[in-house]
C-alpha cells in the first residue's frame, strides 16, 4: 500500500547511489547477494536478543534492495538478477520471524509460525499471479520498472518492514505485532486471490 509512495520519495536518492555503484564497477547481483547476507546477519542478531543491531543489519539489506533494481537498469537487467532478487527477498522476510522464535521460542514460536503462514499466502498468490500474468503479456501500470508483474496489496515491503522495526523496538510486545501483521497479510491474499481472479477470468 506504502511502496508506491515510498518508492517515489526514495527514487532520487536510489538512483544517485546506483550511479555510484555503477561507477565503481559493482554490479547489481552482487549488490542483491550482500544485502540478502546482510539480512541474514540481522536475523541471527535477533536470534541472539541484540535487536536494535538486527534493525540497523536489517535496514541496511532493504537499502541495498532498493539499491539492487536501479543499478540493473543502469547496466543490464536480468532474467537472473530479477529471479535472485525475488527469491531472495522472500527469504530474507521468513528470516526475521525466525529469528524471533529462536530468540525466545516459548513467548514466540506460535506467533511467528502464524506470521510466517500469512507471509506463506501473500508470497504464493504474489507469485501465482506473475506467472500467468507473463503467459499473457500483462503489464503493471503502478510498477512498470519491476520484473515481474506486481500485484500490490495492503501488506507490501513497507509495511513489512515498519512491522519488523516495531517488533525490534518493542520486542516484548512481538506477538501482538506478529498476529496483527498476519491479519493484515489474510487480508492482501483475500484481495489478490479475489482480484487476480477477477483479471485472469478475462478472455486472452
Amino acid at each position: 500500500m506504502l511502496d508506491r509512495a515510498a518508492n517515489a520519495l526514495l527514487q532520487p536518492l536510489l538512483q544517485a547511489g546506483a550511479r555510484t555503484l555503477a561507477r565503481a564497477g559493482i554490479g547489481a547481483d552482487a549488490v542483491t547477494v550482500t544485502g540478502f547476507a546482510i539480512g541474514l546477519a540481522g536475523a541471527a542478531a535477533i536470534a541472539m536478543q541484540s535487536y536494535l543491531l538486527g534493525l540497523a543489519l536489517l535496514l541496511a539489506s532493504r537499502l541495498a534492495d532498493g539499491l539492487d533494481g536501479p543499478l540493473a537498469r543502469l547496466t543490464v537487467a536480468t532474467d537472473r538478477g530479477a529471479f535472485l532478487d525475488i527469491t531472495l527477498d522472500f527469504l530474507f522476510y521468513a528470516s526475521i520471524p525466525l529469528g524471533f522464535a529462536f530468540a525466545d521460542p516459548s513467548a514466540h514460536a506460535l506467533p511467528a509460525a502464524v506470521l510466517l503462514a500469512a507471509f506463506i499466502g501473500t508470497g504464493s498468490s504474489f507469485l501465482a499471479f506473475a506467472v500467468f500474468a507473463e503467459r499473457r503479456g500483462l503489464a503493471s501500470d503502478a510498477y512498470p520498472s519491476k520484473g515481474l508483474y506486481y500485484l500490490g496489496g495492503l501488506t507490501e515491503a513497507s509495511e513489512t518492514l515498519i512491522c519488523f522495526a516495531l517488533m525490534c523496538l518493542w520486542p516484548q510486545h512481538f506477538a501482538w505485532w506478529a498476529y496483527g501483521f498476519a491479519a493484515l497479510c489474510a487480508l492482501t491474499i483475500a484481495t489478490r486471490i479475489v482480484g487476480g481472479a477477477r483479471l485472469l477470468s478475462k478472455p486472452r
